[in-house]
């Protein structure tokens, strides 16, 4: 497996953990190498399998993952939180024991527990906007 991202030496301090922003090292989905992402506490936050991206100024850590086709834009993963296969989460929180799955879509929410948001799911307050490599509702 040919990794698709790298850390930076670029970070950020949150809640005490030093988060690090990731690069594209090759082109996938719609991400080119070079291309900067959100920030991870470390690499095994996001899958290097698929095309799960990170975006912006997203977080992820504690032991959430990302993986699968799923897309985490301007939002907090963590905890031990899944955001995964076709899933979206923009300007929203994930954490705890919280799985984002399927084709589902979480905007400006707070999800936790054991929460399981799947399906063709869409929790949001009001009409996202739409992040590379998804189509408007």
């Amino acid at each position: 497996m040919k990794p698709k991202f790298k850390l930076t030496n670029e970070t950020i301090v949150h809640n005490g953990l030093t988060l690090f922003r990731i690069e594209a090292v090759r082109d996938f989905a719609n991400i080119k190498r070079g291309d900067t992402g959100g920030f991870v506490e470390k690499e095994s936050n996001l899958s290097h399998f698929g095309d799960a991206w990170v975006f912006a100024d997203a977080m992820v850590y504690g032991s959430a993952w990302v993986y699968g086709d799923a897309l985490v834009c301007d939002a907090k993963v963590f905890g031990s939180a899944e955001v995964y296969d076709d899933a979206w989460v923009c300007d929203a929180k994930v954490y705890g024991s919280a799985w984002i799955f399927g084709d589902a879509w979480v905007c400006n929410a707070e999800v936790s527990g054991d929460a399981r948001i799947f399906g063709d799911a869409r929790v949001f307050g009001h009409t996202p906007p739409t992040p590379t490599g998804k189509e408007t509702l």
